[in-house]
């Protein structure tokens, strides 16, 4: 014969049923009481699971924070992985934006029955011809105008000197508000340029740099969809998000780079032909100044516009300064307007604020690269959640719908 079950209780004790704890309180009369007072107490046992219950929004914080704590450790691990190979992680970096924007033309070469190795070379050859014909005509006329950008600069200096004087502020005082205003000008240029600067210096050399990024672009142009295959079978997800995944990511980086050269380029030319007009001096290295910047959103564009003024306000005075000044805010505000639809398309999708800050915020963590990628990459994680969460939406629909169709 079995013994009591669960529910059964001893002789003399009333039943107890599944589920419920029962304790005793024994609580005495006083100190010469010859027998305690027990009473019997049954509560349920879900009954205690209030009772340490953490507010809701408490539990959301803490998890919220946990994972954000976590996801910055990772970044900043990755960084620090990155930084200690950044002589291998540049070039490739390097290669894997101009390759994004180069695929298309090699896999259309493929489709007019050209061997995808030969047309791979083919594109890499042209754009090794584009690349080494901008550095010389950029890096040699800004490099052979250094002295006169320098005088030109200094006569600014001088002009604006001239200005606080007519205000009534005394000489010297205003002379040491144009050099501290110098200065600051020199630190923040420098700053942002700081990023470019390590770039370089931290690399092996030069020669080493170019002549990794050409392998690999040319290996990245050849066996791009191979490679993208590999990537995608090596991320833990499932292959539709891992599919989706990359080709935001390149559909981004391909529309924000095409975009920003042939803005870059309508800028420049704005730019080029009001100082022609205007008759300031070395229009070449202020159209080669405003097509590089053109290259860091927003930060760039106006600090070369500044860059073109001051030349400008040395170079010519008062009225050629205003004149390029009233040049620099068409050609970045209301003319730039006109073309960026066109060039980006729907490349980036993101708020001109949030560009901004996300450029900021890059440039401060990674340097000349974070820069240069920080919008187009939070671009297309911004896309991506977009995608999945749509996806995740109409797989809960048709699941709602599938028990109700289940019936009929």
């Amino acid at each position: 014969m079995s013994g009591p079950g669960p529910e059964d209780s001893p002789p003399g004790r009333p039943r107890r049923a599944r589920g419920v704890i029962r304790g005793r309180l024994r609580r005495t009369a006083g100190p010469t009481a010859e027998s305690p007072d027990e009473q019997v107490v049954e509560f349920a046992a879900g009954d205690l699971g209030g009772v340490l219950r953490l507010p809701e929004w408490l539990r959301i914080l803490g998890t919220s924070a946990w994972l954000t704590t976590g996801v910055i450790v990772l970044l900043l691990g990755l960084v620090w992985l990155l930084s200690l190979a950044h002589t291998i992680v540049m070039p490739l970096i390097a290669a894997g934006i101009v390759a994004s924007v180069g695929a298309p033309l090699v896999a259309w070469l493929n489709r007019h029955r050209l061997p995808r190795a030969l047309g791979a070379l083919l594109v890499l050859l042209a754009i090794v011809a584009i690349v080494v014909a901008m550095v010389v005509a950029i890096v040699g006329g800004v490099a052979g105008e250094a002295q006169a950008v320098a005088g030109n600069l200094d006569g600014a200096k001088q002009e604006i000197s001239g200005w606080l004087q007519d205000l009534g502020i005394s000489p010297g005082e205003a002379d040491s508000s144009t050099t501290q205003a110098g200065d600051s000008g020199s630190a923040a240029f420098h700053t942002l340029l700081d990023g470019v600067a390590k770039g370089i210096a931290g690399l092996t050399s030069l020669a080493f740099f170019l002549a990794l990024t050409t392998l690999a672009l040319f290996f990245l142009l050849k066996d791009g969809p191979q490679i993208r295959g590999w990537v995608e079978r090596a991320l833990p997800v499932p292959d539709t998000i891992a599919r989706a995944s990359t080709h935001r990511v390149l559909q981004s980086l391909r529309g924000y780079f095409v975009g920003v050269t042939v803005v870059a380029a309508w800028s420049a030319t704005i730019v080029g032909i009001g100082a022609l007009v205007l008759g300031v001096p070395l229009v070449g290295t202020i159209v080669a100044v405003t097509f590089v910047g053109g290259f860091i959103p927003y930060i760039g564009a106006w600090s070369a516009g500044i860059f073109a003024v001051l030349i400008a306000l040395g170079g010519g005075g008062t009225e050629e300064a205003a004149g390029m000044a009233v040049v620099q805010l068409l050609a970045n505000g209301l003319l730039q307007q006109v073309v960026q639809p066109f060039a980006y398309g729907a490349a980036l999708g993101l708020h001109p604020l949030a560009v901004l800050v996300v450029t900021i915020a890059g440039g401060a963590l990674f340097g000349a690269v974070g820069l240069v990628l920080a919008a187009p990459l939070t671009s297309a994680v911004v896309r991506l959640s977009g995608d999945i969460a749509r996806v995740r939406a109409a797989e809960a629909e048709a699941a709602a719908r599938a028990p109700a169709a289940a019936p009929g």
